[in-house]
C-alpha cells in the first residue's frame, strides 16, 4: 500500500478536518446566551450557521452567561481559554454592570485585563460595545460608553459600536421585559457583528 496516498485520503476525511478547525469562543452575557429565545434562534446560533457556510474552518463555543459582569467574565475567562484554545474571543460584556452602577473605571479595568488574557493566550479581540439604559443619567451613560472606544483604541483591537444598534427602539424587537431583544432582533444582531468579524476569519494552518 502507498502509505503516502492513504496519509491523503485520511486528511480528507471529516473527522481529520475538525481536528485543523479553528475555534471562535464569545464570553458574554444574555444577550450572547439566548435568553427568553427557542433554542438555536439567538444571533450566536445563527453566527454559527453562517460559518458552515461561509468559513467552514471555523466553529463557535458559546461562554455566554446570563447576567454575568465583567467582573464574572473575567474570571471565567482564563479557564475558557485553557480549555478550548481558541483562535478569536468576542467579548460581549458590560451591560449588567451598567444596570447596576458599576463605576467605569471598574469596567475598563476588567475589560483590559481580559483582552489581554486573550492576547496572552495567542488569540485576537474584538470588543462589543454594551448597552447602556439611562438609569443613572446621560453623564454615566456617556462615560460607560466612551470607554469602549477608549479601551479599543488602547489595546488596538476591533469594536463593534452598534452591536443592539436600532433594536431597542423598533416597534416588536424587544421582549415583554423591555430589556432583551426578541428573536426577530437576532439577525440585525448578527448583521451588525459580521463586518467587524468576517476579516478576522482566517484560520491558520496547523502543522502535524
Amino acid at each position: 500500500m502507498n502509505y503516502r496516498v492513504l496519509l491523503l485520503v485520511l486528511l480528507w476525511l471529516p473527522g481529520w478536518a475538525a481536528a485543523s478547525s479553528c475555534s471562535l469562543l464569545i464570553v458574554g452575557d444574555s444577550l450572547s446566551s439566548g435568553y427568553g429565545l427557542e433554542n438555536g434562534a439567538s444571533w450566536v446560533n445563527k453566527l454559527d450557521a453562517r460559518l458552515k457556510n461561509a468559513a467552514p474552518d471555523w466553529r463557535v463555543i458559546n461562554a455566554s452567561v446570563s447576567g454575568d459582569t465583567t467582573q464574572n467574565g473575567l474570571q471565567r475567562l482564563q479557564p475558557a481559554l485553557d480549555r478550548h484554545h481558541p483562535q478569536g474571543v468576542l467579548i460581549e460584556l458590560g451591560g449588567n454592570d451598567a444596570l447596576r452602577g458599576t463605576p467605569p473605571a471598574t469596567i475598563r479595568q476588567n475589560l483590559v485585563a481580559m483582552i489581554r488574557q486573550v492576547r496572552a493566550a495567542g488569540a485576537w479581540v474584538v470588543l462589543l460595545d454594551a448597552p447602556v439604559l439611562p438609569n443613572y443619567g446621560k453623564p454615566y451613560a456617556d462615560a460607560v460608553a466612551r470607554l469602549y472606544v477608549d479601551v479599543a483604541r488602547q489595546e488596538k483591537i476591533s469594536r463593534v459600536p452598534c452591536f443592539v444598534c436600532g433594536v431597542g427602539i423598533t416597534k416588536g424587537m424587544m421582549q415583554a421585559d423591555g430589556i432583551h431583544p426578541n428573536e426577530k432582533a437576532q439577525a440585525r444582531m448578527l448583521g451588525n457583528v459580521w463586518p467587524h468579524l468576517q476579516p478576522k476569519l482566517r484560520c491558520p494552518v496547523k502543522k502535524p
